[in-house]
């Protein structure tokens, strides 16, 4: 059975250390990658139809600007290293996003960086890794 890693990527230092780590072991047992962006958005507003309008037409440019920056030059590289590789953009709360993500594409493992946040905005407001580690029901790697 082949497996799959889901990576989220943030265009952080971390987060190309997670790629990198998932990489490594793509090519170490021919497992194939998912590389995630989430975009960091709440539903909890209150706008007008035409204020609405509006924020859909931005969301979709955001994905699209998205793909064509981030996601798409990582999945090249991914592609010269001879490592099968698809990548998505979605909007939502990030480790929920990526839960979601890893159960539609059957992922086996979640790797994320960690944020060097401090220990008091981690406390106050939790992690991405931190969450994604509580919430799903798959190993999660989390790469310092």
């Amino acid at each position: 059975m082949s497996q799959l890693y889901l990576v989220g990527i943030d265009c952080s230092d971390c987060g190309n250390r997670a790629l990198d780590y998932a990489a490594d072991r793509a090519k170490f047992d021919g497992s194939k990658i998912l590389v995630a962006h989430v975009i960091e958005w709440s539903p909890y507003s209150f706008n007008t139809v035409e204020e609405n309008a509006k924020r859909h037409k931005r969301r979709e440019d955001e994905l699209e600007r998205a793909h064509q920056e981030i996601i798409n030059p990582v999945l090249g590289k991914l592609e010269a290293q001879g490592i099968e590789a698809t990548g998505v953009v979605r909007h939502g709360h990030i480790a929920k996003t990526l839960k979601k993500l890893a159960e539609e594409h059957g992922a086996n493992t979640i790797v994320v960086g960690r944020q060097g946040q401090s220990n008091v905005v981690a406390q106050l407001f939790g992690s991405v890794s931190g969450t994604l580690v509580q919430i799903t029901d798959r190993p999660v790697t989390v790469v310092p």
